[in-house]
């Protein structure tokens, strides 16, 4: 069987707690969950193209690494 690769920071364990919370959360509060996204100041939730998301993800990585210090990424 193939080992799974995981990004920095996650582990097969924390991905099992991922996974068991979402299999015993009722649809309610999947609901809550959802609705509470977007209610949070501190998060901006827009509809973009398909055929950005790839771009805009590149965007979000490469401000992430410091490279763009410069802008609001």
């Amino acid at each position: 069987m193939k080992q799974a690769k995981f990004p920095p920071g996650w582990d097969e364990e924390r991905v099992q707690r991922i996974l068991a919370h979402y299999e015993k959360q009722t649809e309610i509060e999947a609901i809550a969950e959802d609705e509470a996204t977007y209610e949070d100041r501190r998060q901006t939730v827009m509809a973009v193209p398909n055929d950005l998301v790839s771009v805009i993800r590149a965007l979000i990585a490469k401000g992430r690494t410091g490279v763009n210090r410069g802008s609001n990424l």
